[in-house]
């Protein structure tokens, strides 16, 4: 099992900006592709973003031109970053390791974002 600790979230205003963060195992941390995913209330768990070993990274639809995902080999940390934050972005975040290599993956516990006013 995989420790992650994630941050970030809680209540964001309309419009406005979220970041979240995950520290991983700095053993291996190379070896992983890491992403977030989300699930809203009543609905699938989907991808929101993930970023390569090698830092390629890939978006939903529904977050392209918002979202930026990126990670820091140093801290072993993934970050989320989403602007321009609606209603539809409410849902339970999680991050998602997944090694390339031995192809095991790994959820989060999740971070509630809210999006409202």
């Amino acid at each position: 099992q995989v420790q992650l600790v994630e941050s970030g979230g809680g209540l964001v205003q309309p419009g406005g900006s979220l970041r979240l963060s995950c520290e991983a195992p700095r053993s291996d941390f190379s070896l992983y592709t890491m992403g977030w995913y989300r699930q809203a209330q009543g609905k699938q768990r989907v991808m929101v973003a993930t970023v390569s070993r090698v830092g390629t990274t890939n978006y939903a639809d529904s977050g392209k031109g918002r979202s930026t995902i990126t990670r820091d080999g140093a801290r072993s940390t993934v970050y989320l970053q989403m602007t321009s934050v609606n209603s539809e972005d409410t849902s339970v975040y999680y991050c998602y390791p997944r090694h390339t290599i031995y192809e095991t993956e790994y959820w989060g516990r999740g971070i509630l974002v809210t999006v409202s006013s």
